[in-house]
């Protein structure tokens, strides 16, 4: 596939900025036949409470940094807002988001039968034996309960985090590093969110399907009627960062969610099981549910299939990227917001606050469209 530098259209940052690092290199994702959503816009009331006091939805735009915010309810745009110099066409990178995407991939896998979840990681991926995915399974990646050692924190210059991503700025070969994660805790016994367990869930689905990231979501793109051209970040091999480097429109940020509200297109047309989309937005795990993560994340939100709880019953959930990308759903109303942003993430007590108060103010969006 053809590869380039990111263009002017590309706005949100993960850990460093494509647009000033030219040793990122993006594939596109082509959008063929795209349907636009249709538009019925409305005022939106909403008050955000927490951090100890109210904020109007303008103060909280403003506070969590947002670059974008698009509502969708009843299949259509009612409320659309971009910071100034972004627009509808201009596509956010959604940093971390990107996973639940794979997600979606994984799901469309499973229900064709390509792979189960209960597959041993290394009967796809026979490289990885002798290393810490030796003995994981499928979903064991997808739950990010691998056990592995490993520590996210793109904060440390010199950890795997940090090394791993730097594979996608320097061309380096991002699966020989997958190679020296070492085992630490038995599968499924504890949480430990891992962009590793990304790129290895990316690399069984690529071994189950024969189709790169890129590739597959394409076809999910084509299907989804996602009206504008994506791209993703790859490393020297061309292999995608599919753990963090997917950048979109808003728009098809919202399609992305959309299809987690009941696995189907806005056509009906069924892309994922129904058993699947339930599973995907409940805990697998007890130390999974919401409010049971480590407090250095969020005390807001649990993890399914690559997505994060919002509540305890698999009715919200959404898309979480660095920095603050969300693409949420209420699987109830099938409602979805997308809040794309760039806050501050050196200083992790800033992040974890954004983070926090971000959550608060989607609960208090689909709460109001709720209520209308």
């Amino acid at each position: 596939m053809a590869t380039s530098t990111a263009g002017s259209r590309l706005a949100g940052l993960t850990f460093t900025d494509p647009q000033h690092e030219p040793g990122w290199r993006h594939v596109p994702v082509p959008a063929r036949n795209g349907r636009a959503l249709p538009s019925a816009p409305r005022d939106l009331v909403v008050n955000v409470v927490g951090a100890g006091r109210v904020r109007s939805l303008d103060e909280w735009i403003q506070e969590t940094s947002t670059t974008s915010l698009l509502v969708v309810d009843g299949g259509s745009v009612l409320h659309e807002w971009y910071a100034d110099g972004l627009g509808s066409n201009t596509l956010f990178l959604g940093a971390s988001a990107t996973k639940s995407v794979l997600a979606h991939l994984m799901g469309r896998t499973v229900r064709e039968g390509a792979l189960a979840l209960s597959d041993p990681v290394t009967d796809h991926v026979p490289e990885l034996s002798g290393t810490g995915y030796d003995g994981t399974r499928v979903l064991d990646v997808l739950t990010m309960t691998t056990g592995v050692d490993w520590v996210e924190d793109h904060r440390d210059p010199d950890g795997l985090a940090t090394r791993l991503v730097g594979c996608f700025a320097t061309g380096a070969d991002s699966r020989a590093l997958l190679r020296e994660v070492r085992p630490g805790v038995a599968p499924g016994t504890r949480f430990s969110y891992s962009t590793a367990d990304s790129q290895v869930l990316d690399w069984v689905r690529e071994r189950a399907t024969g189709r790169a990231y890129a590739e597959d979501v394409a076809r999910l793109w084509l299907d989804l009627g996602c009206t504008d051209d994506a791209v993703v970040a790859v490393d020297g091999a061309g292999v995608a960062l599919a753990g963090g480097g997917l950048a979109a429109t808003a728009g098809d940020w919202a399609r992305v969610a959309l299809l987690a509200v009941a696995g189907t297109t806005d056509r009906g047309e069924p892309l994922l099981d129904p058993d699947w989309v339930l599973a995907a937005a409940r805990p697998a795990y007890p130390f999974l549910g919401v409010g049971r993560l480590p407090s250095s994340i969020t005390t807001h939100a649990g993890f399914g299939y690559h997505w994060w709880l919002m509540d305890r019953t698999g009715r919200r959930l959404t898309a979480d990227g660095s920095r603050g990308q969300f693409a949420c759903a209420d699987r109830a109303t099938g409602a979805v917001v997308v809040k794309t942003s760039h806050w501050p993430y050196d200083d992790f007590l800033v992040d974890r606050q954004a983070r926090d108060i971000s959550y608060l103010g989607l609960h208090a969006l689909l709460d109001a469209l709720r209520q209308h």
